[in-house]
């Protein structure tokens, strides 16, 4: 979800995508701890426990910040969700594309009203959606 974090992943498949998401979460449980995650994230404990276990929970980009944010080397969930939104702003804009391109590149999944609510964080977006779109964008 920041920079440089996820190498080739135009050419993931977005579940493999949303899989890198979910290892980088399990990472930071394994090394804060679940206890520690639970109190500074307000992440649902059953949530957290499915992360630790290597499961792939639904949930929204701000509790992926929100659980990433609780290792003391990363900043605040707010800034985490904010640059993980700015990488599809910029993608987009990169990749001269639009909403309407971005839904037709997702096979209508998303209508594009959705999406530029979503991208533009005025509407909660799902870390499948966000790894759909993030993969949309660097394979273009």
């Amino acid at each position: 979800m920041l920079r440089g974090e996820f190498e080739s992943v135009g050419e993931r498949s977005p579940e493999e995508v949303r899989r890198a998401y979910g290892e980088l979460l399990a990472e930071t449980v394994e090394s804060v701890g679940i206890d520690t995650v639970v109190s500074r994230s307000g992440v649902d404990p059953e949530v957290v426990e499915a992360i630790a276990a290597g499961d792939q929970p639904e949930l929204t980009l701000e509790a992926a910040a929100a659980v990433l944010a609780t290792d003391p080397d990363r900043p605040d969930g707010e800034t985490i969700k904010l640059e993980a939104l700015d990488i599809l702003l910029m993608g987009m804009t990169t990749a001269v594309v639009d909403v309407d391109a971005v839904a037709a590149g997702l096979d209508d999944e998303m209508d594009p009203k959705e999406i530029q609510q979503k991208v533009e964080g005025r509407y909660p977006i799902t870390l499948a959606e966000y790894a759909a779109i993030h993969r949309f964008l660097e394979a273009r």
